[in-house]
């Protein structure tokens, strides 16, 4: 017989499990429903990244100067990351066009995690992220462009030019979500390592903080929101 204080060895999966299911379940209808709905789910997202970046800007500088500045970027870049995805769930887009963030962001871990577990080889930036690789970068860079040309087919966006363009948009877009995805997952990592924390915080049961979870999202989101500031600077 186990002894009762040894939690069993599946626990800490089926707390992982269902805390995913009840995630994609709450995050899946707010995304459904929009409007309202989804603008507080993305505010309350938001204020909770906003608490853990504090929290981890805390554990690594004590100057109140450099502590604020810290806090004023993490306000910028978490707020703009905020405002595109309710940009993307508008009228001009609509749910489509977060689904495909999405499923690019997703595409690239699972790209870089089977590439990176089979092929290995050299480490990216083993002083912050031991178990990234330059292999896992490129399944990233290949899952994110199935995922764009799945979705430029099914909504019929590629169907109007040539298969060696779609190809070569298709390479594009994927490769630049996976680099950015893995520069923000690396941003993050950077900083817990400098705070001294594994998580980000505690707030999702087996998947440790908000941060860890959207971390390479968020990065991808705040470059498409600067690009979109951009171009609309050089249109007006």
């Amino acid at each position: 017989m186990a002894d009762g204080n040894v939690r069993p060895r599946n626990s800490d999966l089926r707390v992982r499990v269902v805390s995913a299911v009840v995630m994609l379940a709450v995050a899946g209808a707010a995304l459904w429903l929009g409007d309202l709905v989804w603008a507080i789910f993305v505010m309350l997202v938001a204020m909770g990244l906003l608490w853990e970046w504090r929290r981890l800007v805390g554990g690594f500088e004590t100057d109140a100067v450099k502590r604020g500045l810290w806090n004023t970027a993490g306000i910028v870049y978490i707020g703009i990351s905020a405002a595109m995805l309710l940009f993307l769930r508008s009228e001009l887009f609509g749910i489509g066009a977060v689904l495909c963030v999405l499923a690019m962001v997703i595409a690239t871990d699972i790209g870089a995690y089977f590439a990176g577990r089979t092929i290995g080889g050299p480490k990216i930036a083993p002083a912050i992220s031991p178990s990234k690789t330059w292999a896992g970068l490129g399944g990233g860079i290949i899952g994110a462009s199935l995922a764009y040309a799945a979705y430029g087919q099914f909504t019929g966006e590629l169907h109007t030019i040539s298969a060696p363009s779609a190809l070569a948009v298709s390479l594009g877009s994927g490769a630049i979500t996976a680099v950015v995805a893995q520069s923000g997952d690396f941003f993050e990592s950077w900083m817990k390592r400098r705070a001294g924390v594994k998580d980000s915080g505690r707030l999702l049961p087996g998947h440790g903080g908000l941060f860890d979870r959207v971390d390479g999202l968020l990065a991808v989101l705040f470059v498409l929101g600067v690009l979109m500031v951009i171009r609309s600077a050089f249109a007006s």
